[in-house]
């Protein structure tokens, strides 16, 4: 089993951030009528922190997800997951 370093920043961010409440608030933003169909409220944060954060690409922030243990939790996933959730 992995075991990753709960010290580690972007998994301490994880755990404060009150994502329930970007979950509700979020969607008056978003047109389920207009353009392509959108990710998850959740996912679409998961990848703009980080992105922000530490100053990343598009297409970096997608590439870190996939190499990165801890991104994955930070994205509220409990297996490893080596597909991309997104295009860059």
């Amino acid at each position: 089993m992995l075991q990753l370093d709960s010290s580690d920043p972007l998994i301490q961010l994880s755990e404060v951030i009150p994502w329930p409440e970007f979950e509700e608030a979020f969607p008056t933003h978003y047109s389920k009528d207009t353009g392509a169909p959108s990710k998850p409220i959740r996912l679409m944060l998961d990848f703009l922190l980080p992105k922000q954060l530490e100053v990343l690409s598009d297409k970096n922030v997608v590439i870190q997800f996939k190499r990165s243990p801890n991104y994955q939790v930070f994205c509220d996933l409990t297996k490893l997951n080596r597909k991309l959730l997104c295009d860059t």
